[in-house]
């Protein structure tokens, strides 16, 4: 328990301060301005009152601290920590979520757009961000049509003898071919770098000038393309939502229910908004503390900084976290609580965010509870079934086989916990003992992962034996099992209709199957989980088949990977060409050593390695 005495021999200077439990671990990471005033304000007559704050300290058994000489550096010591420990009372932002962004550089002699995920400081221009490959690629889609810049890289595009099918469609400039100047190209890159930009007033006043002087100087081909350019520019730009004055920002807006938080962000580009997205996590300290913490987790994360960062409120010691942001985006950034004008409607619209995000996130938790109940209900369960675990077989008579399990959580996919057996212990084609021999490693005795409420096998009563004796020769209890059988299909042979039975659903105890509505709910997601299973036992299966069929020789060479492989096959030109090349060639192909080389030549000629001597000499 911590105490005032123990307090008062903190010093009065930045820090980070960690709470421990009695069992040692770190329950709580935080940040301090002066860390004697911050600890002191959790004990003593002044401590903070609230249940939830009370109920965290009186799990504090002791308290450390690391002093730092700025508050940023605590900043960047409190995230460190928060990612090495994982505290139970902290934001942990596992932020998988690639942010992608256009990439230009105006060095090149054709600047050429291209997708990328990273944003480092090369001296190009980048755009965005983008929250999905897809919106990036339509982003480009609609630029190309716009701003005809070359699609391929240089070296692919010079080399072409003639201009390719996009020049056609008019959607590249051919410079390939000679077909548009250097300064031409380079007036189209700078157009669509500011456009991108939300510059769209200032690319309309290029381009008009360019197609009035084209005009005057009677080339009335350029001046015609000039002004479809300018026709497709306003079009576009009637469909963006203008929001702000330019500028660069991110929104944010909190919405808080209890001990959830729900964060919805907005991005602000040339003063368009262009996407956002929501974030759901626990949090029990203030809300301005949690959005602070939030903002130095997320932007740690290679997230795009922009010049502005937008918040319903103002957080604690924001000098920091601007100095930290501004150091990583190499220009200044500002965070600020806006009271009125353009700024604030734009927070209020992300606080319009969060709250309805809120609203659907516990429609849907109540509908995913209902149906849960709904599925114990019809299949006789003894528990509502918060994790079901589904298990499918895939092979081509017995060969290759694959299993595969996928896990659903409160009615949603897990992928994060889907996993892929490779069959080792069956040889023939018997589809029960692989789904034993998966059943049976999933579920072996040293295995420390959460048991599910609910295990589907896809196939009838056979299968669900089989489940059944694994789960008793292992002494699993209390996990549900059930057997979901595909419907069957019949057809009359003097009837041109075609009939389906169907989905039965097989229990334990039971000789007769269940019978559901075939458009209830239950059904569905029954059906649902079990075409997951199948679907990632095939793609598997895919992969592993694929990798054997397309396999060669040069995968039984100790030191011979797949990397230099490729590197083999480009230089010598097939399988072949490596067996007939002498062993000064292959030592002198790229990224390949000496020893391998050897071992590879002595690989291709077994009948050859006396005294490792080069027959072709």
């Amino acid at each position: 328990m911590i105490t005032l005495a123990m307090v008062n021999n903190f010093p009065s200077s930045p820090g980070v301060y960690l709470m421990k439990s009695s069992q040692g671990s770190v329950i709580y990471v935080g940040k301090a301005r002066n860390l004697k005033k911050r600890v002191r304000a959790y004990v003593g007559d002044t401590r903070d009152s609230r249940i939830h704050i009370r109920f965290m300290v009186q799990q504090v058994e002791s308290v450390d601290y690391l002093v730092t000489d700025t508050e940023k550096e605590a900043l960047i010591l409190e995230n460190t920590l928060i990612k090495q420990h994982r505290p139970k009372y902290n934001i942990n932002l596992r932020d998988d979520k690639t942010y992608f962004s256009l990439r230009m550089d105006m060095k090149e002699p054709f600047p050429r757009l291209s997708i990328v995920r990273k944003v480092p400081a090369d001296g190009a221009r980048y755009f965005g961000p983008y929250s999905s490959a897809t919106s990036a690629k339509e982003v480009l889609k609609q630029l190309y049509k716009m701003f005809p810049l070359r699609h391929y890289p240089l070296a692919t595009c010079m080399a072409r003898k003639r201009p390719c099918l996009y020049h056609q469609i008019k959607q590249c400039s051919a410079p390939c071919c000679g077909l548009i100047s250097v300064e031409e190209y380079a007036a189209l890159a700078q157009g669509a770098a500011l456009f991108l930009e939300g510059k769209n007033t200032e690319v309309a006043r290029l381009y008009r000038t360019k197609m009035q002087k084209a005009s005057q100087e009677m080339r009335y081909e350029d001046a015609a393309r000039y002004r479809d350019l300018l026709r497709a520019i306003e079009v576009t730009v009637e469909r963006q939502k203008m929001v702000a004055q330019g500028g660069d920002s991110d929104v944010f807006g909190l919405h808080r229910d209890g001990d959830r938080m729900q964060i919805a962000l907005l991005h602000i580009r040339g003063g368009t908004l262009t996407g956002g997205r929501g974030f759901l996590f626990d949090w029990e300290m203030e809300s301005e503390e949690g959005l602070a913490s939030f903002l130095n987790e997320y932007y740690d994360l290679d997230a795009p900084i922009p010049q502005q960062v937008l918040i319903p409120s103002p957080i604690p010691e924001p000098g920091a976290l601007e100095e930290l942001l501004s150091d990583k985006a190499g220009r200044k950034v500002t965070i600020s609580a806006p009271q009125r004008g353009p700024k604030l409607e734009m927070v209020k619209l992300a606080q319009k965010n969060a709250e309805t995000a809120a609203r659907e996130r516990l429609a849907r938790e109540s509908s995913s509870a209902t149906l849960l109940t709904e599925l114990a209900e019809k299949l006789h369960l003894s528990r509502t079934p918060k994790r079901i675990e589904c298990y499918d077989i895939s092979n081509i008579q017995g060969e290759m086989a694959v299993g595969s399990r996928v896990v659903f959580i409160d009615g949603k996919p897990e992928r994060s916990l889907y996993r892929r057996y490779r069959i080792k212990g069956v040889q023939q084609s018997d589809d029960f003992a692989m789904m034993r021999e998966v059943l049976s490693r999933r579920f072996k005795a040293e295995s420390t992962e959460e048991l599910p409420d609910l295990i589907v096998v896809d196939g009838g009563l056979g299968q669900l034996s089989v489940l059944n004796a694994v789960l008793d020769e292992l002494s699993v209890t209390g996990v549900e099992a059930a057997g979901l059988a595909k419907s069957r299909v019949a057809r009359d042979m003097e009837s041109e209709q075609i009939s389906r039975s169907d989905e039965r659903v097989f229990r334990p105890g039971r000789k007769n199957p269940i019978t559901l509505r075939q458009s209830s709910a239950p059904l569905l997601l029954l059906v649902r989980v079990r075409d997951e299973a199948h679907r990632f036992a095939v793609t598997y299966h895919k992969a592993v088949r694929s990798k054997v069929l397309t396999g060669s020789a040069l995968d039984g060479v100790a030191g011979i990977g797949e990397k230099r492989k490729k590197a083999l096959l480009k230089r010598f030109g097939s399988l072949r060409g490596v067996k007939e090349a002498k062993l000064e060639e292959l030592k002198g192909a790229p990224g390949m050593t000496e020893g391998v080389a050897e071992k590879l030549w002595g690989f291709l000629h077994p009948s050859d390695q006396s005294g490792r001597t080069d027959p072709s000499d």
